[in-house]
């Protein structure tokens, strides 16, 4: 299996969720960022929790992964670990969340 990019853009992720294709969406911001705005369907996991909440990652290892933060820095790092871990097919959402409220959701909040 070829490897996948680091990174995703909003538009190629819109489609893959408009098309119904199984995403797991990780969000690794923090609890208050995530009650503000998050993108429907997503799953909170800080950074900062990641290594002690691993487990509950188990068994989807092969499943299409885009982690997502504010701006795209942070889950390029988790990414990264992921990929280290054994997630293939693991990606980063371009720009983060405010890309997303910016290109594909205009009524999400933005801070």
């Amino acid at each position: 299996m070829d490897q996948l990019p680091e990174e995703i853009t909003c538009n190629e992720l819109n489609i893959k969720l408009a098309d119904g294709q199984p995403v797991l969406l990780l969000d690794c911001r923090q609890q208050h960022e995530y009650e503000l705005t998050h993108i429907p369907g997503s799953t909170l996991l800080p950074m900062d929790e990641l290594v002690h909440r691993q487990a509950e990652l188990r068994g989807l290892e092969d499943r299409l992964t885009v982690v997502y933060c504010h701006l795209g820095i942070r889950s390029l790092q988790v990414a990264a670990w992921l990929r280290e871990q054994g997630f293939a097919r693991v990606q980063s959402l371009a720009g983060g969340i405010d890309a997303w409220a910016e290109e594909i959701d205009s009524s999400m909040a933005r801070y």
